[in-house]
């Protein structure tokens, strides 16, 4: 969330006060206040530094301010506290209340808790008060008379029950107003009467029904941010009547209907976010039009028609998600006059077509997905974007069905730092040029038809840290310059974790950064042959091994039991013989682990994780036979290891996700609907072929 008008006008409030802070160094502190601030200190369960003088006002955090000329001692007063982010644990002591002049208080970012201390809401002059990012607890305050305060922030806190806007009755000069991340419930209305608001936040809450009318009244209001919460009903024309919005988040409500065509009046509008409700139509024309649009995010809602925005005037575009929506296509060739146009997510809309030519001159775009768009062209697609020479993250999955993937030398990514093109069905081989994608981290081409051999080109690829080609047709040996990966050995030092700009998923986990997937090789359900390199236990750093459903063979090479990240290792289904190593307990973090259906023999290793692994895992071995299974306490379902691979974020689930954001089970059976009816018309699978070992698992797109 963008808070940059939140943050000028807190740190403008700060200014004024601390400025102060000069003025009260030769200033002794007046006895009542440093009786109140003892009485506030016995309620903390640790001391606080240099609060040990007898002049409170040369304390850390403490700001005084004389009403009169200076020298006239007792009339030095404290009028704010600034004890933000100091690790201050224990609850507000009532005594507190003494500190009748206090204008600032800041105790964000510590870990007070109790109820939330009812005299802070009486305090005549109080201009500024943050308890965010506590422990607080209870109902929001029935009566609050703070007749000076601007700035009040209770956010990420405990606080629960129905928000009581009567502050509004007394709080008039009120201008940021923040109550996020509680448990607030019910009805809002009310905020009317606080005509001063610049700033309200009421978002990730319980808030219901629908938006109150009376919120259209703040004709000051900047930044209106309600997202995540259970809000219902039409988006009201009143929207048009707050002409100085700068920001407005609508996003994982239960709006429906249309969007209201009240842009026009939004003439200071930059971001606008209404993701995840129930919204349809087609796109306003007024926001079609609008000069002023940075950031506009409407996917997974039920939008429709062409995507007619007029780009040739939304020249400051630099962020446009419309995801899951029922837009069609083509894809606009007119897209390319945003110049600032750095994230762009179409994905899940029927628009088909091919990548337009002119996307070439999009220099500032960094995240691109067109997954599930019914695309076709290949090799114009990465042509074309190739020569977006600030690509980052670059999403292709479920397009270009049956196609070959192009092997020519002159493609040529050198940003690229993610690439996605699984469940497209592509023939072919992995190609070559892939090596020259110096700055590659992640990359996923599972799901296809590709043939031949693992180039040994990727080990030059020193941030390379997430490889998935599994659920293709690869064969030979596993190219030993795999156990060479720097970014998987444990020498390696992490690079900077950008942000992806679209959140991926996998499973249900949510990942918003390249460096928050787990560091990955999986090769399985392919035809690899020959055997497991003991140089895979120079890979300290990989957390998830899938070598499952191969034909390799030979031994487990006990030096595997190096790998002390490992957290997922399966070897089933294939022709392994001996023993498992009995160093393979000290793995400490295995939380997975099959050798099922190989030719293992001997006792199972017995101690660590070992303990906690099904006897399925061991399953199906004839080479004499494992014995000492522990069976545990928790079953795993007795179909794990399956036919659909297994690696995906959540342990027990055969879902594997690489998407935008998930959608539900009436897609997924709609999609396989669609898979179904494409093969029987021989449009997905080449009818010369047979998958029958393979299950096709649902990805969320």
């Amino acid at each position: 969330m963008d808070i940059r008008q939140f943050s000028v006008m807190f740190m403008l409030l700060l200014f004024c006060f601390q400025a102060h802070v000069l003025e009260s160094q030769n200033q002794v502190c007046n006895s009542d206040d440093i009786g109140a601030l003892r009485d506030f200190q016995k309620g903390l369960n640790s001391g606080i530094e240099s609060w040990a003088t007898a002049d409170c006002c040369s304390w850390v955090g403490i700001i005084c301010k004389s009403s009169l000329p200076l020298g006239l001692v007792s009339s030095t007063r404290v009028v704010g506290l600034e004890l933000g982010s100091r690790n201050l644990t224990g609850s507000l002591s009532e005594s507190f209340v003494g500190l009748n002049q206090l204008r600032y208080l800041n105790l964000s970012h510590n870990f007070l808790s109790g109820d939330l201390p009812r005299y802070l809401f009486i305090l005549q002059n109080l201009e500024v008060l943050d308890l965010s990012d506590n422990h607080f607890s209870g109902l929001f305050p029935d009566s609050i008379n703070l007749p000076s305060i601007q700035f009040l922030d209770l956010s990420q806190n405990y606080l629960y029950g129905t928000i009581n806007p009567s502050m509004c009755n007394q709080s008039t000069n009120i201008q940021v107003l923040n109550l996020s991340m509680n448990y607030f419930s019910g009805n809002i209305s009310g905020f009317g009467k606080c005509a001063s608001l610049n700033f309200l936040m009421l978002d990730s809450n319980m808030i219901n029904g629908s938006l109150p009318n009376d919120i259209f009244w703040l004709q000051n209001l900047r930044q209106l941010h309600i997202q995540n919460n259970r809000i219902s009903g039409l988006l009201s024309d009143g929207l048009g009547n707050l002409s100085k919005l700068v920001q407005v988040d609508l996003s994982l409500n239960r709006f429906s209907g249309n969007l209201p065509d009240v842009f026009t009046s939004l003439s200071n509008l930059e971001s606008f976010s209404a993701h995840s409700n129930n919204f349809i139509g087609r796109l306003p024309f007024s926001l079609s039009n609008s000069s002023t649009i940075e950031t506009l995010h409407l996917r997974n809602n039920s939008l429709s028609g062409p995507i007619d925005l007029n780009f040739t005037l939304m020249v400051r575009l630099s962020s446009l998600i419309l995801s899951s929506n029922k837009f069609h296509g083509p894809i606009p060739p007119s897209i390319t006059f945003c110049r600032n146009l750095k994230t762009l997510n179409l994905a899940r809309n029927p628009l088909g077509g091919q990548v337009p030519e002119s996307f070439k001159n999009l220099e500032s775009l960094s995240v691109l997905s067109l997954s599930n768009t019914s695309l076709h062209n290949i090799s114009g697609a990465l042509g074309v974007l190739q020569q977006c020479r600030n690509l980052r993250t670059l999403i292709l999955t479920l397009n270009f069905h049956g196609e070959e993937i192009p092997t020519y030398p002159a493609l040529q990514f050198r940003s690229l730092e993610a690439l996605m093109i699984p469940y497209c069905g592509l023939t072919g081989v992995i190609p070559q040029w892939l090596s020259n994608c110096s700055k590659l981290q992640l990359l996923d081409l599972s799901w296809n038809y590709l043939g031949g051999s693992i180039p040994d080109g990727f080990s030059a690829l020193e941030s390379l840290f997430y490889i998935d080609l599994s659920n293709n047709s690869l064969s030979g040996d596993i190219p030993k310059s795999l156990t060479k990966l720097r970014s998987l050995s444990g020498d390696f030092n992490r690079l900077r974790n950008p942000s992806l700009d679209i959140p991926l998923f996998k499973g249900t986990n949510q990942y918003n950064k390249l460096r928050s997937f787990p560091p990955t090789l999986d090769l399985s359900y392919n035809k690899l042959s020959g055997k497991i390199w003991p140089d895979f236990g120079k890979l300290r750093n990989l957390h998830v091994l899938g070598l499952q459903h191969n034909q390799l063979s030979g031994l487990i090479p006990e030096e595997m039991s190096s790998m002390k990240s490992l957290e997922v290792l399966d070897l089933s289904h294939n022709n392994l013989s001996g023993t498992i190593p009995p160093s393979f307990t000290s793995l400490s973090f295995l939380s997975r682990f099959s050798v099922a259906f190989n030719h293992l023999y001997g006792r199972i290793p017995s101690g660590g994780q070992f303990l906690t692994f099904n006897c399925s895992s061991f399953e199906g071995n004839n080479g004499g036979g494992l014995f000492g299974c522990h069976r545990t306490a928790k079953e795993i379902p007795a179909d794990f290891p399956g036919d659909v691979p297994s690696f995906n974020a959540e342990p027990r689930k055969h879902t594997r996700e690489i998407v935008d954001f998930p959608f539900g089970i009436g897609v997924v059976a709609g999609f396989l609907l669609a898979v179904f009816i494409c093969y029987m018309s021989g449009l997905l699978l080449p009818k010369n072929k047979k998958r029958s070992r393979r299950t096709l698992g649902f990805i969320l797109l």
